[in-house]
């Protein structure tokens, strides 16, 4: 537990599956932390680890995380850091053997306590849970997932803090879950060293908006920022650290020396990032109002944040279901000046009607033209002065001979179409499952009821 005025340091390290993998080592070797989190998950990323596991039951967690920890193991007992880590997707479990494998035969001056965390996985239960009275709404359509059950691949509840402070109490020195919410990956850490109450919301709530702000790795630090971004070194950035105080107040900042940058800006840009009602961020443990931030510019890569205001948590969970939703395929040829456009808008006229002609059935068909205003919906004015345009074309469907056919038909358009077409090297498009997201709620009871910790020593 933290002395009285202490402060604590928890630092942000891997914001997403494939994050840079030496940010958390910087940020353990290049100056004081307490916690290191590292947040792997998102919506589709446990539907592709489940897939991952139907084929390999020793799969199905971010293998990337097992090799950063073996690296990193003899620094964490030497400098007493803890992390907090959801890398165990959808099998904590193999993620844990898989370490402590690797530890066996380091060197770390003394054994790591390893805890796992187990329940947030409702697949093998989802079956008696509906037939229990959990619908498992859409939040956005009302449907019951019964209407689709067939086709789910992964549904997994975000937990909250208990878990963790469990864990922590119970002297891990790495807690791996599997779909805790990305937020309490910060928050346990404070709400541990600090003792604070379960509906002392306002602490908490300042522990959300803190987690909020570490969850996306570099982006609170001046990673794809707009506010001067040509000024900000990003050759080695300090990833985000938050160094919180007892009463829930706590300063943003990062590792002098190393890139980035942090200002009121760039913590501003993170903190409206994937915000809905900023009256109402609900996590497991509290609703936090993220209108009563205050943000004050310290300077010297500094940002402090006080005065957040929280309110007692919701009798449910969020559910992340992913399914099945029927294949794609896109490919994209690049046409070449002059009246590259025209030429990218020919040759997409006569792809759809040699589909046409094929009969072939789709939900959609997009066409984007890369270069020409895809990506801000506006032709520029002087588009016939374009260099090349890219033609990307993408259908979906339910019938797979149908979207399998379609990777045949761009080829044929670099002979038999416009002129000056290049960038097809990469050959026929491939076809690719459709993974559909269905967001749902459950009541609490019914996950937390089985949720456990295990906590193994690597010897």
């Amino acid at each position: 537990m933290a002395e009285a005025g202490r402060k604590v340091r928890v630092a942000s390290g891997q914001g997403f599956w494939g994050d840079w993998q030496e940010a958390p080592k910087l940020q353990v070797r290049k100056g004081p932390i307490d916690y290191l989190m590292l947040d792997y998950l998102a919506e589709i990323t446990m539907s592709i680890m489940q897939k991952q596991r139907q084929r390999d039951a020793g799969s199905g967690y971010a293998r990337d995380f097992v090799d950063l920890a073996l690296d990193l193991a003899p620094d964490l007992v030497e400098r007493n850091i803890r992390v907090l880590t959801n890398a165990g997707g959808v099998n904590p479990e193999a993620c844990r053997e898989a370490l402590v494998a690797g530890l066996r035969e380091a060197s770390t001056g003394r054994p790591l306590r390893i805890a796992t965390v187990h329940g947030d996985g409702l697949m093998e239960r989802l079956d008696s849970l509906i037939a229990a009275g959990h619908e498992l709404r859409n939040m956005e359509t009302g449907e019951p997932l019964a209407t689709i059950r067939d086709r789910v691949y992964s549904a997994n509840a975000y937990l909250g803090q208990a878990p963790l402070l469990e864990a922590l109490e119970r002297d891990a020195d790495i807690v791996i879950t599997g779909r805790s919410t990305d937020t309490a990956l910060t928050y346990a850490a404070l709400a541990h060293e600090f003792s604070w109450a379960s509906d002392d919301w306002d602490r908490l709530a300042a522990g959300v908006v803190a987690g909020h702000i570490n969850e996306c790795g570099a982006q609170a630090a001046g990673g794809n920022t707009m506010f001067d971004w040509r000024g900000v070194d990003l050759v080695a950035p300090g990833y985000p650290i938050i160094e919180a105080s007892a009463d829930g107040g706590f300063v943003v900042t990062k590792h002098p020396g190393l890139g980035g940058r942090v200002t009121w800006a760039t913590v501003s840009e993170q903190l409206v990032y994937e915000m809905g009602d900023p009256a109402v961020y609900i996590t497991p443990d509290c609703v936090a109002d993220f209108r009563s931030i205050r943000l004050r510019d310290l300077g010297d890569d500094r940002v402090q944040v006080h005065g957040v205001k929280g309110s007692p948590r919701t009798d449910q969970l969020k559910v992340s279901i992913a399914y099945h939703a029927g294949w794609k395929a896109t490919g994209t040829l690049t046409y070449a000046a002059p009246e590259a456009l025209d030429k990218a808008r020919r040759a997409d006229e006569i792809l759809r009607a040699r589909l046409a002609a094929l009969d072939l059935e789709f939900d959609e068909i997009r066409t984007e033209f890369v270069g020409a205003g895809a990506c801000s919906g506006r032709v520029p004015e002087r588009a016939a002065e374009l260099p090349e345009v890219e033609l990307r074309v993408g259908v979906r469907g339910t019938d797979r001979p149908a979207v399998e056919r379609f990777t045949r038909e761009l080829a044929p358009l670099i002979l038999a179409g416009p002129p000056s077409v290049t960038g097809f090297a990469g050959g026929r498009p491939r076809v690719q499952e459709v993974m559909a997201y269905w967001p749902a709620l459950i009541d609490r009871a019914a996950v937390e009821a089985d949720l456990r910790v295990e906590v193994v020593e690597a010897r």
